[in-house]
């Protein structure tokens, strides 16, 4: 049933006018309901909280994944490249912890904090904290870990915290589908929201002038099992079981697919509680799957289960743009 109504709004945002527009008067309602939020906030009816380092938010405007994840890790790296000390902070989504914040490490269960979590806190190598309330997650950050930069794992829209640079990460492919609000379309704001954010990057080719694109690269799969690692390329000849629960995994495929691999597909919703079941399909072919599902999957996997590890690979501009940023902003 999950999968059947997450496939079904995602047709109608991005295939089916006909059904958006039938939708539209909801979508109108979330979108002032979204733009009344923002401005009790800008009055100061609802309290926002300001940290004593700057705050980095990494967000997007529109449901569903759209290449946030690899992009702070990689922020998380050319930071401390750059001489800075990042702490990272998320919602934890899907984690069913008891109590909140969660201090994540990268030997946190998934279940715990969060898939995209403990992906982000095994490759940064960041300390991060998570909760529903980021004020708090970041409380308990700059209380446990010394940082100087804090960045926020989505929260675009969480306004309690404030943030001294935003950045909105759109999806190349279907960019904003029928441009409606939720639930007409897959907006969480206004499309007019971007105008307000520092940085705008799209994952693909960029449309507009002030975006900047970035690419995921990933070139080596990861047996689940063992470690080993195999060329993508090696598996050119084989057929092979494709799976991802991420926002989007029509992407995933056609990145197999332009390396020259054949595979069946299987789309699951995005954060997918992964069983054994769900990754076992009555033969011997390779499965591949994303990093993010990974995490999940780690404990029952066997050898012909792989991952794609993927890499940002941001404009150059950007990073030197976003350096000079936040440089002027640190010595506030």
């Amino acid at each position: 049933m999950k999968k059947t109504l997450s496939r079904w709004l995602l047709d109608i945002w991005y295939k089916d006018p006909f059904l958006s527009v039938c939708l539209m008067p909801l979508g109108f309602l979330f979108s002032d309901a979204a733009k009344f939020r923002k401005f009790l906030y800008r009055l100061g009816i609802l309290k926002t909280h300001t940290l004593p380092v700057p705050v980095i938010v990494v967000g997007n405007i529109t449901v569903g994944g759209t290449g946030k994840t690899p992009l702070i890790i990689w922020m998380a790296g050319f930071l401390k490249n750059a001489g800075f000390k990042p702490g990272i902070i998320s919602r934890g989504y899907r984690g069913r912890s008891a109590t909140w914040p969660q201090w994540v490490t990268a030997d946190s269960d998934a279940g715990t904090v969060g898939d995209e979590a403990l992906l982000i806190a095994k490759e940064s190598g960041c300390p991060m904290a998570v909760g529903p309330l980021r004020v708090d997650s970041a409380s308990m950050l700059l209380k446990l870990a010394d940082c100087d930069v804090i960045l926020s794992d989505d929260g675009l829209q969480h306004y309690a915290l404030n943030r001294d640079i935003e950045i909105a990460v759109i999806d190349g492919e279907r960019r904003f589908g029928n441009g409606y609000c939720l639930p007409a379309g897959p907006l969480r704001e206004p499309i007019e929201r971007l105008q307000s954010v520092d940085f705008v990057i799209v994952n693909g080719e960029k449309y507009e002038e002030h975006e900047f694109s970035m690419q995921l690269a990933g070139e080596k799969l990861v047996n689940l099992a063992t470690g080993e690692q195999k060329p993508l390329q090696e598996f050119n000849a084989v057929d092979c079981h494709a799976l991802a629960g991420i926002g989007n995994p029509e992407r995933f495929f056609k990145l197999l697919e332009g390396a020259g691999l054949i595979c069946t597909t299987h789309s699951f919703p995005d954060h997918y509680p992964f069983q054994r079941h769900d990754i076992e399909f009555g033969d011997n072919k390779p499965v591949l799957m994303t990093e993010k599902d990974a995490v999940k999957c780690t404990e029952f996997a066997g050898t012909q289960h792989w991952y794609l590890p993927v890499k940002a690979v941001p404009d150059a501009v950007f990073s030197e743009q976003l350096l000079n940023l936040l440089r002027e902003k640190h010595d506030r």
